[in-house]
């Protein structure tokens, strides 16, 4: 236990002292004055208890440590979220401390009694949290009762009494004192009558809301069984005592490896570095910076990084005996896959590239217009709208009945199944052993006029019926990796293949299953002749990017920053929001490299590294003379990502910042097909080895759909509580006025005006 655990467990008990005096204080008020005052009168003397407000100022005030802790990174709660929650509190203690009329009245003592019941079994919860280390499994199930169910009586009791004290503050001529002057009286008693109100008004469902999907979040966690022993692909294990597979100094470890292959100095403060879960990012751009110096360091990275992943990187076999990756994938395996079927027997579909797009199916001219829209605004690169227009004015390259796409997650939400069978291409599809999964699969296959190709545990011609049929398919990418390879190395011998890597796991997983996929492309790529990957890139990763997209972004940052908007957010976090984008010029071997940061940290170091992996992959395949395609694809409104609440907020504000378009996943697929069949037909295209880069690193720069994220004036990162903000102001505007007016007619009727 660190110096900054022991703090935190100090302040945690020191506060929940003190809210337990307050508790305690009050309590002894309510059972003196009950049965002689009745419960609304007694409530009305709760403050004025000998030394309850001495106690209830000193621990409502030590929650102003709170917003330094979020600020310093001490805890993970969100900076901006604290403050206005602890902001909020103190409004509310201001008034009942210098409002006699707040303090006298039956919501003061309401409001105390909520906020020490909650306060109390909080800061238990945290002590106990902290003292643990499990805020979930170890903490006592009654602590954890209460931290997680109090909220659903005590929020909208504490905030009825708050609102009270608004209200009995603003009636109160004394408050604030005359010495303040009119003018700052008169924005008090507004503040206190209407503003606040009105906030409390809009902003209290929400934060219940929000607390209700927190409880079901935990409970979930709680009560989730342990996971089976590990098998396949899997962490080692970093503590041998304990037996734990923690990710992070093994993430850490495959990252200093990479770099210390051109320079062990970097190598070291990897491996040194404290707080990586906050501070990898920096880490990751002094590994790109070494990239950008010449194609050798740049191949050398990506050659060590891997290497050093296969190293580490443990294959359990069913017995429990593990070996490394590096081994499993060397060694010959015994079992087999027998090979499943299913042609299509729709009609043949679409003779081109569509787009579904707003209700509409694009495509020819009308999608072309579209295409230059979207370039003429920044959406997407120039490079990307070229790829897709030459997929338009060539409908050969979608013409797919002679050729071979392997799916590696074949049911991914971001791949291009449906488009591939809807040109009637023959899908080679490995994803989960669930009937589920395959149940959809094949009967999307037999609505087409494409074919599916699948593993299966048994003969296909053994299997009598539809439902033995999806029960014996699929595989496990973690636990299969070797027979799946071996399996695919003899499928269709002399057919071309492009293999796609299309699955994705959250947190430690998707390593795992990145590292599943990459150990089965390479020794495709490398023995299979013929054989040409395709990568979907994420846009919140570290990209070079060409100098136009980068002096779009500087020219956005000057018209941003001078928006009322952005300085208020930008001052009120002290800069921590609204970066600056375009910030990173690199020179190398073949002249200045242009970084955008588009990390967004939240998504943490093992994401990074996931996708970190698939391009070391690709710039050596590439380098070895096979077919490359790996675009950056947008931010997609996927059911993964909207799920979650703040995301899906987020994704309805950010188009405020130009040139952001959120995309429905039916037009990331339909465009991202159109970009990877280009890649492969067009002799031109970054993806073809034959044309030259000035550094490997350069085949993320083109084709590249990202949805405005490169000529955004500001970081990805740094964009999201400021967009949540704004898609509330729009969803809230036409309730604000109306709300207002009765919020002021009440205020005005209290304050005796009517």
């Amino acid at each position: 236990m660190g110096i900054k655990e022991m703090y935190l467990i100090l302040y945690n008990v020191c506060a929940c002292v003190g809210w337990s005096v307050v508790l305690a204080l009050s309590l002894k008020t309510l059972a003196l004055g009950i049965p002689q005052d009745g419960l609304l009168e007694t409530l009305s003397n709760v403050y004025s208890t000998e030394g309850l407000a001495m106690f209830l100022t000193y621990s409502q005030s030590a929650a102003l440590l709170e917003i330094v802790h979020a600020w310093l990174g001490l805890v993970r709660s969100p900076f901006i979220v604290t403050a206005m929650q602890v902001g909020s509190r103190i409004v509310a203690l201001i008034a009942v401390n210098g409002s006699v009329e707040a303090q006298t009245q039956w919501g003061a003592g309401l409001m105390i009694l909520s906020w020490s019941l909650v306060e109390i079994p909080r800061y238990m919860f945290y002590a106990s949290a902290l003292i643990t280390g499990d805020a979930t499994k170890k903490t006592p199930f009654p602590l954890f009762w209460l931290r997680y169910s109090l909220f659903a009586i005590l929020y909208p009791t504490g905030i009825t009494g708050e609102v009270t004290v608004f209200f009995a503050a603003a009636a109160d001529s004394l408050f604030p004192p005359s010495t303040y002057g009119s003018g700052i009286a008169a924005l008090v008693n507004l503040t206190y009558s209407t503003l606040l109100p009105v906030i409390y008004l809009f902003g209290s469902p929400f934060m219940i809301m929000n607390m209700v999907g927190n409880r079901k979040g935990a409970f979930k966690k709680r009560f989730t069984k342990d996971p089976p022993p590990p098998r396949g692909i899997s962490w080692p294990i970093d503590d041998k005592e304990k037996g734990t597979r923690s990710s992070t100094p093994i993430n850490k470890e495959i990252l200093a490896a990479a770099v210390g292959a051109v320079n062990p100095e970097k190598a070291e403060q990897i491996r040194n570095a404290r707080g990586y879960r906050f501070t990898y990012v920096k880490h990751l751009v002094g590994l790109v910076e070494e990239q950008c110096k010449s194609p050798e360091d740049c191949l050398k990275i990506a050659q060590a990084g891997l290497d050093r992943a296969y190293e580490l990187f443990e294959f359990i076999a069913p017995d429990g005996t593990a070996v490394s990756l590096k081994e499993a994938m060397a060694a010959k395996t015994t079992e087999k896959f027998f090979t499943g079927f299913v042609k299509g027997e729709g009609p043949k579909g679409a003779t081109g590239l569509e787009v579904p797009y707003k209700g509409k199916t694009l495509k020819g001219e009308e999608l072309k217009a579209q295409v230059k829209k979207w370039v003429d605004y920044g959406t997407i690169e120039p490079s990307a709208g070229e790829a897709i227009i030459g997929c338009v004015d060539n409908p050969k390259w979608c013409e797919l009945s002679d050729k071979y796409f392997v799916l590696l997650g074949a049911g991914s939400a971001m791949g291009p199944l449906h488009v591939l069978l809807a040109l009637g291409a023959n899908v080679i599809a490995v994803d989960l052993d669930r009937p589920f999964i395959w149940k959809r699969l094949i009967e999307l296959t037999k609505r087409s006029s494409g074919s599916i190709t699948f593993p299966l545990k048994e003969d296909q011609k053994s299997l009598k019926t539809d439902d033995e049929l999806y029960a014996s398919a699929g595989c496990n990418l973690f636990t299969h990796t070797p027979m799946i390879r071996d399996w695919l190395m003899d499928l269709y011998k002399g057919k071309p293949f492009t293999v796609g890597s299309y699955a994705y796991l959250n947190g430690a997983l998707h390593v795992q299953v990145s590292l599943a996929m990459d150990a089965i492309t390479k020794d495709l790529s490398e023995k299979r002749p013929n054989t040409s990957l395709a990568y979907l890139c994420t846009p919140t990763d570290l990209h070079l990017v060409p100098e136009e997209a980068f002096r779009a972004s500087e020219e956005n940052y000057k018209e941003y920053s001078a928006k009322p908007l952005c300085i208020i957010m930008t001052l009120l976090s002290q800069g921590k929001l609204l970066r600056k984008n375009a910030r990173m010029v690199v020179s190398g071997e073949g002249g200045n490299y242009f970084l955008i940061n588009g990390v967004s940290v939240a998504q943490g170091p093992n994401y990074i590294l996931a996708k970190r992996m698939q391009h070391w992959r690709a710039i050596i395949a590439r380098s070895k003379g096979c077919i490359v395609s790996s675009n950056i694809a947008p931010a997609t409104s996927t059911v993964s990502v909207t799920q979650n609440r703040t995301f899906a907020w987020a994704y309805e504000g950010m188009p405020y910042f130009k040139p952001y378009e959120i995309s429905a996943p039916e037009t990331s697929n339909a465009v991202m097909s159109g970009i990877l069949f280009s890649d492969l037909n067009d002799p031109k295209s970054v993806a073809n080895p034959k044309t030259k880069l000035s550094n490997p690193n350069q085949l993320f720069s083109y084709g590249s759909f990202n949805g405005g994220n490169w000529r955004c004036a500001y970081e990805v990162d740094s964009i999201g509580e400021t967009s949540v903000l704004i898609y509330f102001s729009r969803v809230a505007g036409p309730y604000v006025a109306v709300g207002s007016v009765a919020v002021a007619a009440i205020g005005a009727k209290l304050l005796g005006f009517v």
